[in-house]
């Protein structure tokens, strides 16, 4: 911090600033209290000081606090200079006075110096360090990542060092990253220095990101496996192992598979585990002749799919010593002459026997010595050849069986019952078969015809061991009452089949169904006892019943027992009666409204023991019977409304409609007023001035309605501006500048149409007797005014909305009269 001390001269002579006006330099960015520029003040001659406070600056321009006096002009440091973004120079007036009354105002001009200052960074990077995240491989091709932004203060032109960095500040990558290979993160120090060599450096840290682009590979160098036919099922044969390289930030879960999949093999999705999936014979086509079982192990880095990689081994079956030798026969006849000699071959058993074992060293075999009754007779030749030759000749018999017999039922036939609503699962009944070979080989049992329907192809089911028939549908009388099946019998060459009749027993499991199910009545009050009520009569059907058997009973709702069926049973028809008269009068019967749940069962053949245990099926009607009261009975009746808010638009639609009508009808009405306005006028009124004995001279008569002058107009002078009616003049009894008895449209108010009737009915009566005090105007004709009878006559202007009255016609013969009352 600079100060310095202002220096004060003491003269005796007028109070003054020194050194001042003048122009003082600050470099932009000064902190507070550095020195701008020194003064020194100059007192009056009279002894006085320098007023406290003083001197000040007052002002400046532009206005600023960035200066003050301490004590000569310092810095404030707020606002802190700026060259690029204030004012370059500042006008300062400083003022000082004394205790004397003196005073002095100089201006110091202070010009602000640039300074060079370091660039800055804008954005992200003005004030932290940037992250940059990018994919690794083609999803980030080489190209530009960032944009740096940055400005020097003094707009000077700025170059930027920096790794992979251009000059205009774009941060560039030069080659598509790996994640596996490459560094996973890159620190850049980017500066950006300007002209000057001033600089600045931020960092920006690029972040390699992982992605699921690298493939798995096997770790297990193994490709070929083996093992020993007839393995048991799950025992390992190898475990195949891999890895993927994208581990690091990628969520892998490899899997393992055999693709195609093999039928011998199976392998662990998760483990790679491979193991023995089923019995594998080495003897048996194809590995017989091919030995070597290929797999395709593939492994994907997602279950759901990813990268994928696959390998093959090979599994060889090596073969096991595990077939006996086997013959083609095992008896065989042979015919010797008696005369054979010793030696003689007999059979070679070597060409009909043979072990299946697929290597050498496993399907070798030898024959053992001779045994058995005779077998002194005869001897290998070699030995362990199975050359048999003859020693001494004997006859041997042995006797093969042969199955000769067909398997034979133990009945002809057949019959079983069931009822229909037997359970499915429960038994029928049992079919028995025997065969006379020996040894008893067994019998197997099937159904090959019959027991199907519509809906079930099989109904029946026979246990093939045991002969057992089971039900395994539902059944139906009423749809089907019988079934015949075939059933066959086999020892594995012959057959024998056996008719099976199974007969459905009916069972009562049918309701009856009434065709009125539901039905509404309506009856007077005093309907007779006994009466069918509207007619109205039940008919109903059972599917496993006749007509006899229903019963009708009424199970709720018949209060006093009004209501009774006609027949209650015995018949499939039935008839709705009134059993007693309703007695509302006393107060016995209180119910209009009458709602009757009707019971029809089927048990009317049944005796009252039988009802117990017998099973009974019941059918249902509802009836709903309405009494409707005489017009003199009186009747409480208590109706309560209720709103369904789902039938909103009732009203709705009602309050349209009527609104709609009401438009309608307005708008007839409107019609017909026109029509009768436009072809029927009405029957015009008798006028005097429109009729009248004496003959027309054209002349016009004129009458003052305020003086009563009246006389015949000259013919010579003009008509009035704007008057083309001659009656116009006549009922014109006002000033022109007059506006009373006008309504808005300028046209005869109603007031002054009567006003005008009655005045010109009084000249009908000034026209017998003069007016006192007034002098006739006129020495012509007087005109005789003739009052109409119905007084209509007398109006002198037409009314709102009506025509004016024609013009009155002038009668030269008749001269004027003098008035004594103002008429039109």
């Amino acid at each position: 911090l600079f100060k310095s001390i202002i220096l004060f001269q003491i003269r005796r002579e007028t109070l003054s600033l020194n050194g001042l006006p003048a122009t003082g330099n600050v470099t932009e960015n000064s902190s507070a209290y550095v020195l701008v520029y020194t003064f020194s003040v100059t007192l009056s001659p009279s002894p006085s000081e320098v007023a406290p406070g003083y001197p000040l600056i007052i002002n400046s321009n532009p206005l600023t606090k960035a200066f003050r006096i301490d004590p000569g002009v310092v810095t404030t440091g707020d606002p802190v200079l700026d060259y690029e973004t204030m004012p370059n120079s500042f006008d300062l007036q400083i003022y000082v006075n004394d205790t004397a009354g003196a005073s002095d105002l100089q201006i110091l001009t202070v010009q602000i110096t640039d300074v060079n200052e370091p660039p800055v960074f804008r954005g992200n990077l003005a004030d932290q360090t940037v992250m940059i995240y990018i994919l690794e491989g083609n999803r980030t091709p080489p190209g530009v990542i960032y944009q740096i932004d940055a400005s020097d203060p003094e707009q000077s032109q700025l170059t930027v060092k920096s790794f992979t960095v251009s000059q205009t500040g774009t941060i560039s990558s030069t080659k598509e990253f790996d994640f596996e290979r490459d560094p996973h993160t890159y620190v850049l120090n980017v500066t950006v220095t300007d002209h000057l060599g001033l600089s600045t450096t931020r960092t920006v840290i690029v972040n390699i990101i992982n992605i699921n682009d690298e493939t798995p590979y096997f770790t297990t160098k193994e490709k070929v496996y083996r093992i020993p036919e007839e393995t048991s099922p799950g025992t390992v044969v190898g475990n195949i192992t891999a890895k993927d390289p994208d581990g690091e930030g990628i969520v892998s879960t490899l899997v393992y598979s055999i693709s195609p999949p093999n039928m011998h093999f199976s392998i662990n999705p998760f483990t790679g585990v491979i193991y023995v999936a089923m019995r594998i014979d080495r003897d048996a086509a194809p590995l017989r002749l091919h030995p070597n079982i290929s797999l395709v192990i593939r492994v994907e880095d997602n279950p759901s799919g990813g990268q994928m990689n696959e390998m093959e081994v090979t599994v060889i079956i090596e073969d096991l010593n595990d077939n006996p030798p086997e013959c083609s026969f095992y008896n065989f006849r042979l015919e010797v002459y008696e005369t054979a000699t010793a030696g003689t071959l007999l059979l070679g058993l070597r060409d009909h026997c043979q072990d299946i074992d697929v290597e050498p060293s496993n399907n070798e075999f030898n024959f053992t010595g001779l045994s058995g009754l005779g077998s002194n007779k005869f001897t290998l030749n070699p030995s362990g050849s199975g050359r048999i030759v003859v020693n001494n000749i004997y006859i041997y018999i042995k006797i093969t069986p042969v199955n000769e017999f067909f398997p034979v039922f133990n009945s002809p036939s057949y019959v079983f019952s069931v009822s229909e609503i037997t359970r499915a699962g429960s038994s029928i009944g049992e079919v028995r078969a025997t065969d006379k070979d020996l040894p008893f080989t067994g019998i197997t049992y099937s159904i090959v015809a019959g027991g199907g329907t519509l809906s079930y192809t099989n109904i029946f089911w026979i246990d093939p061991n045991e002969g057992n028939l089971e039900i395994i549908a539902t059944l139906d009388y009423e749809t089907t009452q019988k079934y015949i099946l075939t059933v066959q019998a086999s020892d594995t060459e012959k057959l024998a089949t056996v008719s099976v009749t199974i007969n459905v027993l009916e069972v009562n499991d049918e309701k009856p169904v009434c065709s009125a199910n539901t039905y509404s009545l309506a009856i007077p009050v005093d309907l007779t006892v006994g009466t069918n009520i509207e007619g109205f009569r039940i008919e109903c059907v059972d599917r496993d019943s006749s007509p006899r058997s229903f019963r009708y009973f009424i199970n709720s709702g018949n209060v006093n027992n009004h209501f009774t069926f006609s027949p209650s049973a015995g018949s499939n028809i039935s008839q709705l009666i009134l059993a007693s008269r309703f007695d509302y009068d006393s107060g016995l019967d209180t119910i209009w409204d009458y709602r009757l749940h009707v019971y029809i069962t089927d048990d009317n053949l049944l005796s009252g023991s039988n009802r117990a245990t017998a099973l009974i099926e019941t059918g249902t009607v509802t009836l709903s019977i309405k009494v409707i009261p005489n017009p003199t009975t009186t009747t409480t009746t208590t109706v309560k409304n209720v709103y369904s808010e789902s039938a909103w638009y009732v009203p709705f639609l009602i309050t349209v409609g009527s609104m709609l009508l009401l438009g309608l009808l307005g708008y007839l009405a409107f019609l017909l007023a026109k029509y009768i306005r436009t072809y029927c006028p009405p029957k015009p009124k008798f006028n005097f001035l429109c009729f009248s004995p004496y003959p027309v001279t054209g002349k016009m008569y004129e009458y003052n309605s305020k003086s009563g002058a009246r006389r015949w107009k000259d013919t010579k002078e003009s008509m009035e501006p704007g008057i083309k009616d001659p009656l116009a003049q006549v009922i014109s009894t006002a000033p022109a500048n007059s506006s009373e008895g006008k309504d808005r449209t300028g046209t005869a108010s109603k007031q002054e149409a009567g006003t005008t009737g009655r005045e010109l009915a009084a000249e009908n009566n000034m026209a017998a007797k003069p007016s006192k005090g007034k002098a006739e105007t006129s020495s012509q004709d007087s005109l005789k005014l003739h009052k109409p009878k119905d007084g209509a006559g007398g109006r002198g202007s037409s009314s709102p909305g009506r025509s004016p009255v024609p013009s009155p016609k002038i009668y030269p013969q008749l001269q004027p009269k003098p008035a004594s009352k103002n008429v039109v």
